[in-house]
């Protein structure tokens, strides 16, 4: 069991029945009453982002998650199918658990699936991954306002807003945090 006075950004706890994510926790002493914890929390199983008040005399404990580091291979209808790097394992994860991150993914991308307790309960992408742009526009000459950005199609058809100087077969890099343009190889 861990008290509440020990939780650090980054912990994975069980409450309720349900394992969250410490994304944040602010330690508030009033003037009048009891010191208390404010936390935002991130459920594990759901995606949904809380915030709870706790005192400061609770426990929880740790929910032991573990991160296997994962090869995309391919995907067939509605299963994506990651081989384990250590033990060659495949594994075939449904569509609707890794909806978000679906639109990052391409062959041969390494990510960390996350378990507990055997359960898969998301898949950390790499923060920043790079692309081939498949199809964009050519630059018009004149077009050069300031941050002009044209729509790029790239190799797994993701479609982000890039400047006018990507061409076709370009390598851009890609912010999995915002989906945006980052920047050129």
């Amino acid at each position: 069991m861990i008290h509440i006075n020990d939780l650090k950004n980054g912990m994975s706890i069980k409450h309720d029945g349900q394992i969250f994510l410490i994304l944040d926790f602010l330690h508030v002493k009033p003037g009048k009453g009891p010191a208390f914890m404010r936390l935002k929390l991130k459920n594990m199983r759901t995606g949904a982002t809380i915030e709870k008040t706790f005192n400061t005399n609770i426990k929880f404990e740790q929910a032991m998650i573990s991160k296997e580091e994962m090869q995309f291979l391919y995907a067939n209808n509605n299963d994506y199918c990651f081989m384990n790097m250590k033990t060659y394992e495949q594994v075939m994860i449904d569509k609707e658990q890794i909806e978000n991150e679906i639109k990052f993914l391409k062959e041969g991308l390494n990510v960390n699936v996350i378990f507990y307790e055997g359960e898969l309960l998301g898949m950390q992408l790499p923060e920043k991954i790079t692309y081939v742009v498949k199809e964009t526009q050519e630059a018009t000459k004149g077009n050069t306002v300031n941050n002009a950005n044209k729509e790029a199609i790239l190799e797994n058809d993701l479609k982000v807003k890039v400047p006018m100087f990507v061409k076709n077969g370009d390598q851009v890099i890609v912010s999995t945090r915002t989906g945006e343009y980052d920047s050129r190889v």
